[in-house]
């Protein structure tokens, strides 16, 4: 039988705590041993985990938060993401499996903490004013919250007996969406590895493995993401007038937006089994 593996997720609040979820990840570490498991790391952004594990993390403030919601509108959607670069900051509006769609609005800190303090009607017309027109008329919104946009890189994926994925190893911006995307292909690839060795899950081999596999995906995708936010976030004219250039030549050519789309499938590395939708063996 397989040496245990533990993974330790964030906590949102205390009806959602799990068992492997711990407020103090240093003290387990102190008091357990682990001659046979593995930590894998899913516990986001400030992952406690990281800390314990002594892997540091090279932090950027973008100086923008994101103001996030639920809303519904008048018509039903089909499914189609949006974005929109606005002048205060990249906006998407996503669909959800309930028809409603998600808010994600990058904003200044000022101007974020002024939509926070806005009525619900309020707010859904200052979105609809920047958002316009292309998914009905926003009718109903949810709670919103708000938080810091950073990008966070842990310096190494792995410590002993130790795996950082998703958020815990790389936080990006979420303009480009492909935050998520990095994440699952980061857990795809550690189950390929645990399902493919019979050997121990935690062995420093194993672990370089899926620090070098993940490698190239990791940087090219995270500087694709930050690229992104320094290109629509320079507001010199000329650059503003090169990037709606670009931005419209996009738009009329479809093997460019065939090779964005490529990017949510892996930037360079092999895709692992699952992302591909076969088996994990």
């Amino acid at each position: 039988m397989k040496p245990a593996i533990t993974l330790i997720l964030p906590a949102y609040n205390e009806a959602q705590r799990i068992q492997a979820t711990l407020t103090d990840a240093r003290e387990y570490f102190e008091q357990r041993q682990l001659p046979h498991e593995i930590i894998v790391a899913a516990d986001g952004a400030e992952s406690k985990v990281r800390l314990a594990a002594g892997i540091d993390a090279s932090i950027e403030d973008y100086g923008q938060v994101a103001v996030v919601t639920n809303v519904v509108a008048d018509r039903p959607q089909q499914g189609i993401a949006f974005e929109r670069f606005t002048a205060s900051g990249p906006l998407a509006v996503l669909p959800l499996h309930d028809g409603s769609y998600t808010v994600v609005w990058a904003l200044s800190a000022e101007d974020a903490e002024r939509s926070m303090r806005l009525s619900d009607p309020d707010f859904i017309a200052e979105l609809q004013r920047h958002f316009g027109w292309r998914a009905g008329r926003f009718v109903r919104i949810g709670r919103r919250a708000a938080y810091a946009l950073k990008l966070s890189r842990a310096l190494s994926p792995t410590a002993t007996r130790t795996v950082l994925i998703g958020n815990a190893s790389q936080a990006l911006h979420p303009v480009a969406g492909q935050g998520f995307n990095l994440g699952l292909r980061d857990a795809a690839t550690l189950a390929e590895l645990l399902a493919s060795d019979d050997a121990d899950p935690g062995s420093a081999d194993l672990l370089d493995r899926f620090a070098q596999w993940r490698a190239q995906d990791r940087r090219g995708v995270t500087d694709f993401t930050d690229g992104l936010v320094k290109l629509f976030g320079d507001r010199r004219p000329h650059i503003r007038m090169a990037r709606n250039l670009g931005l419209l030549l996009f738009d009329l050519m479809p093997p460019a937006k065939s090779a964005l789309a490529r990017v949510g499938s892996g930037f360079g590395s092999r895709t692992p089994r699952l992302a591909r939708g076969l088996d994990l063996t």
